[in-house]
């Protein structure tokens, strides 16, 4: 019996592995994070289930690219086109195909 995904989706992989591994390296504190990460979900009304969701990982994302404007390693406009342009790639790319930038 193969076991079921962890994550819905490869980007909240992506996304929660990216998290970690900037605290690991020293980035920002974990508890800073899951103060930050708190108010998010609070803000948008969203309990912290741990299967997590959409909208779960959505507030994730939302709450990284803050901290790390915050920290100066990500402006919002860079982050902004680059969000753009992998928007454009995943909507131009073959279903099944990987998407490139």
């Amino acid at each position: 019996m193969k076991p079921e995904p962890v994550f819905d989706a490869p980007w909240h992989a992506q996304v929660f592995a990216l998290t970690v591994h900037l605290n690991e390296a020293g980035h920002f504190e974990w508890g800073a994070w899951a103060e930050r990460f708190g108010a998010t979900l609070k803000r948008h009304g969203l309990t912290k289930d741990l299967n997590g969701g959409e909208d779960y990982f959505a507030a994730w994302l939302e709450t990284l690219e803050g901290l790390l404007s915050e920290v100066g390693m990500a402006r919002p406009d860079e982050v902004a086109q680059l969000r753009d342009a992998w928007e454009m790639a995943f909507l131009n790319t073959p279903h099944g195909a990987p998407v490139q930038l």
